[in-house]
């Protein structure tokens, strides 16, 4: 969420910048400062009234001491109608308080300078890319054959049991998956990050910490018994662990990594771009979260995407990263890279990371702050990204790994698996 001292005193170059995001950003954000406007002259007014009303209380009681009761029982008249008068203000400075953060909550956050103008996925711009495709044997097969294949992943018993996409992992299947996550885990810890294990609901003050609610109130599973959301993923309990902190600057920076599983009501489609893994409603992610001083997110940022490369050289899958347009840029982001692995067998790149840069966004809404050298206040700068999401690193182990007599396990995921190939 944006500050109000940032679109009072940036109005215009807030409305500039968004429009990389394809959005007229003038009616919301004259709303927002109409609805600050409002919200602070009812506050000046009341604030004015229950002044007067004390200053008259005082003068009660000075005169009921006096002996002057008449002239205090006239007092007390005026002083009952402030009372219904700053009554009456509270509640009107209430009710524009909430319509100003409800405002709030639609301003998206401003794109770093470096995110390309752009519409769609098509107009990212890839910035990496590394790795051999390799040229696999006639009759190569896409992972959700290959699944069938060996039996190591069950889409339709995973129907049978909830619905379209969850999936069960069976055999060497669930053991390639749990390597991948022990793998990704080790990984994190290696590079400086502290594991936690994180419930998997969130309540409604969580959700809007980061950012998801009231963005993507439609895409979460929500547990309406207990107002409860199921998590689309590890950064928002880990975000939310520091919700209403007050750091100092020796905290900074605090590395987070943890594995969750994720759920996602994301509206479905047909078709071979959402068989199998490359689309699910629960699938198993490894996350990595950075709360950081302002002057070195960026800084930051560029370790996360080094990691997340070294993971993928360490699995040789071929990967490229793309620097997200602002109209393919999530709400929340101000800076956000992707990384792509190639599907030999389905012929196409498949989403498998974002490393993104929140900047203040979501300190704003945790109300995640800490105190610098001079002991002035100020906004921490959050980030996240995944290292990795398992469902399409798995699909490209199966397709790009894949061979006549079987399919070959990477590398490095062998003293995690057990075994070198699933024949």
């Amino acid at each position: 969420m944006l500050q109000l001292h940032t679109i009072r005193e940036n109005k215009e170059r807030i409305i500039k910048a968004l429009k990389k995001r394809n959005m007229d950003a003038e009616p919301i954000l004259s709303a927002v400062l109409d609805l600050d406007e409002k919200r602070r002259s009812l506050q000046t007014e009341l604030d004015a009234t229950l002044a007067e009303s004390n200053k008259l209380s005082k003068e009660i009681g000075m005169l009921f001491k006096s002996g002057k009761a008449q002239e205090a029982n006239a007092l007390k008249e005026q002083t009952a109608g402030l009372k219904e008068t700053s009554k009456q203000l509270g509640e009107d400075l209430n009710k524009a308080a909430e319509a100003l953060q409800e405002q709030l909550y639609l301003v998206p956050n401003i794109p770093h300078d470096s995110v390309p103008a752009g519409n769609t996925d098509e107009d990212n711009e890839e910035v990496y890319r590394e790795g051999d495709i390799p040229e696999l044997a006639d009759g190569a097969l896409p992972h959700w054959e290959l699944a069938k294949k060996y039996d190591i992943i069950d889409f339709e018993l995973g129907v049978k049991i909830t619905g379209a996409g969850f999936p069960v992992y069976k055999g060497k299947g669930a053991r390639l998956q749990r390597a991948l996550i022990s793998y990704f885990l080790d990984k994190n810890t290696a590079a400086g990050y502290t594991e936690v294990q994180l419930p998997h609901l969130v309540n409604e003050a969580s959700g809007y910490g980061t950012g998801q609610l009231p963005d993507k109130e439609g895409q979460m599973y929500h547990v309406q018994a207990d107002d409860l959301y199921l998590i689309p993923t590890a950064e928002v309990p880990i975000t939310n662990l520091h919700r209403d902190d007050m750091l100092s600057t020796a905290e900074l920076p605090i590395k987070y990594t943890g594995y969750t599983p994720c759920f996602r009501r994301e509206a479905g489609s047909y078709g071979a771009h959402v068989r199998g893994l490359n689309r699910l409603h629960q699938f198993d992610k490894v996350e990595v979260v950075r709360v950081e001083h302002p002057e070195a997110s960026y800084k930051a940022l560029d370790e996360m995407v080094e990691h997340v490369k070294s993971i993928l050289k360490e699995l040789k899958l071929p990967y490229r990263i793309l620097r997200l347009c602002g109209g393919d840029l999530g709400f929340t982001s101000a800076l956000t890279y992707d990384f792509e692995v190639f599907s030999t067998a389905q012929d196409r790149w498949l989403e498998i990371s974002s490393v993104s840069n929140f900047e203040t966004f979501q300190a704003n809404r945790l109300k995640l702050r800490f105190k610098d050298e001079n002991g002035k206040r100020q906004l921490v700068h959050t980030l996240n990204g995944s290292a990795l999401a398992l469902p399409r690193v798995l699909a490209g182990i199966l397709e790009n790994y894949q061979t006549k007599d079987g399919i070959k396990i990477p590398e490095v995921l062998v003293p995690y698996c057990g075994f070198d190939r699933i024949e």
